[in-house]
């Protein structure tokens, strides 16, 4: 019992517990990505800057940071951009950047939820919530509103908007979807991931913002989280899930807003905060779960950058071939920010990585890092 004095009274109150851990099981039945039709290599992206307005207007120490990153070995050979020709990248004010995320995130994220659906063997209207994460645009109705009215959702369906949770946010979609799982609200979540990350890029000589145009592309994930398992797939369980948070961290990575538009600030500490707090986080959640390391078969982590990559790969003990999944999909995508962790886990289920255990992370700004266990069959 706890003791409460008020207006000189003595009161006993009884004693409170600690919220139970969700009780209910987690599946992931369906799985759906989508990327803008038009991919455009890193050497293209570099010849059209150079003919670009801009280009004059960057320092001797701009210019070699973006030659580096685009003609030099980053991992990224192409990225798909909602743009039809590189020409429009360069124009850069607010409706612009606007317009290009009204466009194409609602179409993006829909393209994704579809795959997803048809992976799964499932109809719109199984569907009792659907939750969209982004950070790269704003809409008021939120991406969900229109995401529903795309896939003709129930008019009941549960529909939440998260924003502001950068790279890391979709495993805490995912956590959000298991707690509507274990109140039994719902039966069937669709979780959704989209950025247009080329509706958020911004043009100065600060090394991190233009290492973050020449690094980021756009796209989206998506996956059907239901209470039971499927016949239609591998059985894919969530079984548990923490975070780490480190406010004190937060400018090391994080969005500003600067002339009405978004800007990335980037900072060369980044890889090693991944790399420490994923670290952390993953040794603290097999210890408390009984796993060992040496029993994880798949690694689904966030394409962070080649540096964060290695980061990770150092810090965590990897090989290369524990990495090579993230490896591909940034050498293909780019960091696709939030959806990243569906391609990968995507890339994993297509090449039939082995049953067991599987850990999935993701981390972004904040500081922030999350990290998932699943179980494999």
């Amino acid at each position: 019992m706890f003791a409460l004095i008020a207006f000189g009274k003595f009161y006993q109150l009884p004693r409170f517990s600690i919220p139970h851990a969700l009780t209910s099981r987690m599946f992931v039945t369906g799985l759906g990505t989508a990327v803008p039709p038009r991919r455009f290599t890193q050497a293209e992206c570099w010849t059209a800057l150079q003919h670009s307005a801009q280009f004059p207007q960057f320092d001797s120490r701009a210019r070699t940071v973006l030659e580096k990153v685009l003609c030099g070995d980053n991992g990224i050979e192409s990225r798909h951009l909602a743009v039809e020709d590189l020409a429009e990248f360069f124009i850069i004010n607010p409706d612009v950047l606007h317009v290009r995320f009204t466009r194409h995130a609602p179409a993006l994220a829909a393209q994704a939820a579809e795959r997803a659906l048809a992976s799964a063997y499932l109809c719109a209207d199984q569907i009792d919530a659907v939750i969209v994460s982004t950070c790269t645009g704003y809409l008021c109705p939120g991406l969900t509103s229109y995401v529903s009215e795309s896939l003709g959702l129930r008019p009941d369906v549960q529909a939440l908007d998260l924003v502001g949770q950068g790279c890391g946010a979709a495993l805490p979609n995912w956590r959000t979807s298991a707690a509507l799982l274990d109140s039994g609200s719902a039966k069937r979540v669709l979780s959704i991931c989209v950025e247009v990350c080329s509706a958020a890029f911004y043009l100065d000589n600060d090394p991190g913002v233009l290492i973050s145009a020449c690094l980021f592309g756009d796209g989206a994930g998506a996956a059907v989280l239901s209470s039971q398992s499927s016949d239609h797939t591998r059985k894919i369980e969530w079984k548990t899930a923490a975070s780490l948070h480190s406010p004190a961290d937060r400018d090391y990575l994080r969005f500003e807003h600067c002339n009405g538009m978004l800007r990335n600030i980037l900072t060369r500490q980044v890889p090693a905060l991944a790399a420490k707090y994923a670290e952390t986080l993953l040794a603290d959640t097999l210890a408390k779960h009984d796993v060992k390391r040496s029993e994880i078969k798949a690694w689904i982590l966030h394409s962070g950058g080649r540096e964060v990559l290695l980061a990770l790969r150092k810090r965590m003990n990897l090989t290369e071939d524990d990495t090579r999944l993230s490896t591909n999909i940034l050498r293909d995508f780019g960091n696709v920010s939030s959806p990243c962790v569906v391609f990968v886990l995507q890339q994993a289920l297509a090449e039939s990585k082995p049953g067991g255990w599987w850990w999935m992370s993701s981390f972004g700004a904040g500081f922030s890092c999350h990290g998932a266990l699943l179980k494999v069959d």
